[in-house]
């Protein structure tokens, strides 16, 4: 065992949980350096509570790191715009079976064009599979309110799609 009181358990937990958690924060910040220092940060906490947590560290650290990422859109005013996720590229014909991933990115860059609230409230429900009462306790909000959530987010990147970037879509489809 070692000196830190942890274990092996603990290393396990990072090394299993670690990509998943680290996807997620990504998603809901949309920038690959701030998701690092957010699941290093998660981590610790969870590392803090590890006797307590031991039966589903993962839910902890997920909670952890969303409570994170919120408290960092209360600080937003102190912070720099935010940059998109994807940057516009010519990507060219893609008749090689890339279309799914094509599709996947284009549709990530239009996630990232929603209000931070709405973005967590899709990933949390849609990537992370989670019912709409535990995305509540999450975001500290009524399961009311993550339902309308959802349901603007949706409505947004529908018009998204219809709109403006339907020629993005189209254009990288081909």
């Amino acid at each position: 065992m070692k000196s830190d009181g942890l274990g092996s358990d603990f290393d396990e937990f990072v090394r299993a949980a670690s990509p998943g958690l680290l996807h997620v924060a990504f998603l809901l910040c949309g920038d690959r350096g701030h998701a690092e220092d957010l699941l290093q940060t998660a981590l610790l906490r969870t590392a803090r509570r590890w006797s307590s947590v031991h039966s589903d560290p993962r839910a902890y650290a997920r909670a952890a790191l969303v409570n994170l990422v919120k408290d960092s859109w209360r600080d937003r005013s102190r912070r720099p715009p935010e940059t998109p996720l994807l940057a516009d590229t010519d990507t060219g014909a893609t008749d090689d079976g890339t279309e799914a991933i094509v599709l996947r990115s284009a549709l990530l860059h239009l996630v990232s064009e929603l209000p931070p609230r709405q973005r967590a409230v899709l990933i949390l429900r849609y990537y992370e599979d989670l019912p709409v009462e535990q995305v509540a306790t999450l975001l500290d909000c009524t399961a009311a309110a993550v339902k309308s959530q959802t349901h603007y987010a949706r409505t947004r990147l529908r018009e998204l799609l219809a709109n403006d970037h339907l020629d993005l879509l189209d254009d990288r489809r081909r």
